[in-house]
């Protein structure tokens, strides 16, 4: 782990203790961090911390206070943060389940949100049970017992279910009309080789890893690889050709 976040999340941790004092549980770095994956101005820094009740409003609004960007500078692109309670992180549901959520950064708009039922439905409501499924794999502990005895995978069949969603949404997503370059279609293009990698061989990989091991035997081979190399600088394959990738992806996690 590169230093500055390492110490950006130690001080994270002190602060979020300050707040929550017994109640938390847990503190743990998902995503890029805990896959091994992080890359310098692209990736976020992921935060799940583990409470043992739920939180008062107080708490929840003092913690935002104290950990957004403007009251603790984030060396990352931004910060995801999720609170859950204890026993939703180990039920496995499939649904959000958090107490709080705040995304905040130099590049990221802020965001608090304190019900999952004020989370906007266009904006997804997979995420969680995912990221909670990569938490109990490869979740680094910062404080509290290891992220596999705190976190819960759903049912393989909910699991299916999830990504299929998580394909949907990246395929809703509006990209260039033709055959020019589309943006963050990379993005899309390396997250459905994740999802393919998790669903067939039950791993959770950085989408790079996931783009090399799905690149290794597939037809999009070329697709694949172009899409990891826009991730350092290269031109991001078209929209339709993202898409065509997606699509076939999807068929395949959705025909198991």
């Amino acid at each position: 782990m590169r230093d500055d976040i390492r110490d950006y999340l130690a001080e994270l941790v002190r602060r979020s203790r300050d707040v929550l004092g017994d109640d938390l549980v847990g503190a743990y770095a998902a995503g890029s961090v805990g896959l091994g994956a992080y890359q310098p101005g692209r990736s976020d820094v992921d935060v799940a911390l583990v409470v043992a009740r739920p939180l008062p409003a107080a708490a929840k609004r003092a913690l935002v206070d104290r950990l957004r960007h403007e009251s603790l500078p984030c060396p990352a692109r931004g910060l995801e943060l999720v609170v859950y309670r204890r026993d939703v992180a180990a039920s496995g549901t499939p649904e959000p389940g958090f107490d709080v959520e705040l995304n905040t950064g130099a590049t990221m708009p802020f965001r608090a949100t304190y019900d999952p039922a004020d989370r906007p439905a266009a904006d997804g409501r997979f995420w969680y049970a995912l990221d909670r499924s990569i938490l109990r794999q490869s979740g680094r502990t910062l404080l509290g017992p290891p992220a596999a005895d705190v976190f819960a995978d759903p049912s393989p069949q909910e699991l299916r279910a999830l990504l299929a969603d998580a394909l949907r949404w990246w395929l809703a997503l509006p990209t260039p009309p033709g055959d020019e370059p589309a943006p963050g279609a990379e993005d899309a293009v390396l997250g459905a080789c994740r999802a393919l990698v998790r669903s067939r061989d039950g791993v959770w990989l950085g989408k790079v890893d996931a783009g090399l091991r799905v690149a290794a035997d597939d037809p999009d081979a070329a697709l694949i690889r172009a899409s990891i190399d826009a991730r350092q600088g290269g031109t991001p394959p078209s929209g339709p050709a993202a898409r065509a990738f997606q699509r076939r992806v999807l068929d395949r996690i959705t025909a198991d």
